[in-house]
């Protein structure tokens, strides 16, 4: 019996709902907090774990670092800054950018890298999620997450922005992080900037939750009100900073009068889904001066990917049913089409867009209700990623096209890690 079966067959109640409203309200947040994620995003956590295979997580490691190796490549900067606007060219320092997510596929011996993102949302609620797990039996225990685990990465999300500061160049210690957004209190995920905010204050660095027009520069210093802010952690969707509500936040990026991350350099970095079509390419990578052992990796665990033109166009419509099509420069699975559902009208859109096309890569199921045929949603699962170290992993279950927390059943679950060489009769 294959491991997909406990994704299929193991109907465990991982999740301790008072352990989860204890976390939120008395340890991580403030009063009310459980009810407020219950009321404004009910379905962010889910009941049931997922199963990965430790071979699986050591394979997605490896694609992470083959990834990282060609970052850190002069030629590879060179190569994908070319062209780019002045705030994506600006390094502040070596800094690297918080929360990189690195999203995969992963189905019995498939596993896909489909995208990486800069601004990878959730890190903090899967720490008050790892915080509620509970083995439903004995043979689970050494699968679900400690809450030494958990501890750890909110160290690990401390250190990181602290880290990011060292980068930058600074050697005072780091007093103040503004978590910009836009219209923060009416974002999906807005609970969990509460939670970093207070995680940030337990620390000693004072923390506000602001949009970007509450943030003037003057002194060199970026202020919110009458508080100079050291850090900026970044969780605009204007990645490159080009909106004009934005212009303060890019000044006081280039002037250097704050430390913003993750940064459009970073987003040009790793981000640009035109990335992937080198990162697929052999004979790019060659020319970079790629090692063969890591083209390989990487070829192996990124779906091929290549931009869509007019010299493609009647190929790909051909082949549309096995590629997915994603914009460049999108996120959040925006505008993205898997081909087998694509009318000629939003083809056309294709066509005159900037898209990538990628070979589909099917994610894994995971059932969520013993009593009904067909509860299977699908799951991908995101490395939370900070300079080359994987700090944690999670899953999202969701029904359609791409993920979208609206699923009954769905959203964030955490992964077990299955130990290579256990038999499932122990389970």
């Amino acid at each position: 019996m294959g491991l997909e079966h406990l994704n299929e067959d193991c109907f465990c109640l991982s999740l301790d709902e008072q352990a989860l409203a204890a976390a939120l309200e008395s340890e991580l947040g403030d009063a009310g907090l459980a009810e407020r994620v219950r009321e404004r995003c009910p379905y962010v956590f889910s009941a049931r774990p997922v199963f990965l295979a430790q071979g699986q997580i050591r394979r997605m490691n490896e694609v992470v670092e083959a990834v990282e190796e060609v970052v850190a490549l002069p030629a590879w900067q060179d190569r994908v800054l070319a062209g780019c606007s002045d705030a994506s060219r600006h390094a502040q320092g070596s800094s690297r950018g918080a929360f990189l997510g690195f999203d995969f596929h992963v189905r019995g011996h498939t596993l896909g890298l489909i995208e990486i993102n800069t601004n990878a949302g959730g890190a903090m609620l899967n720490a008050a999620l790892a915080r509620a797990q509970r083995a439903c039996c004995p043979e689970m225990e050494s699968l679900v997450p400690t809450l030494a685990s958990a501890l750890q990465l909110e160290q690990d999300i401390v250190g990181m922005f602290r880290q990011e500061w060292a980068l930058a160049g600074q050697q005072c210690p780091l007093l103040s992080i503004a978590i910009v957004d836009e219209a923060p209190e009416n974002q999906y995920l807005y609970p969990e900037f509460v939670l970093l905010r207070r995680l940030f204050e337990r620390h000693g660095i004072t923390a506000v939750i602001v949009g970007p027009e509450q943030l003037v520069l003057r002194d060199g210093r970026l202020w919110h009100g009458e508080l100079a802010i050291d850090l900026v952690y970044n969780r605009l969707t204007d990645f490159l900073l080009e909106q004009p509500e934005h212009r303060v936040l890019r000044s006081a990026l280039l002037q250097d009068a704050v430390v913003l991350t993750p940064s459009p350099r970073a987003h040009a970095l790793y981000a640009d889904k035109r990335n992937l079509t080198i990162l697929t390419d052999d004979t790019e990578l060659d020319a970079l001066g790629v090692p063969a052992e890591v083209r390989e990796i990487l070829l192996d665990g990124i779906p091929r990917t290549e931009l869509v033109g007019a010299d493609n166009a009647d190929r790909l419509w051909n082949e549309r049913r096995r590629l997915f099509f994603k914009p460049a420069a999108g996120y959040g699975s925006k505008a993205a089409y898997r081909g087998d559902k694509l009318t000629k009208r939003v083809w056309g859109e294709i066509l005159a867009g900037d898209y990538v096309a990628q070979a589909l890569v099917v994610p894994g199921e995971r059932r969520v209700d013993p009593d009904i045929e067909g509860s299977a949603l699908k799951f991908d699962v995101r490395n939370y990623v900070y300079n080359r170290h994987v700090q944690w992993l999670a899953a999202r279950l969701y029904q359609g096209q791409t993920t979208n927390f609206r699923t009954p059943g769905g959203g964030f679950a955490p992964v077990y890690g299955y130990p290579d060489r256990r038999s499932l009769a122990d389970v």
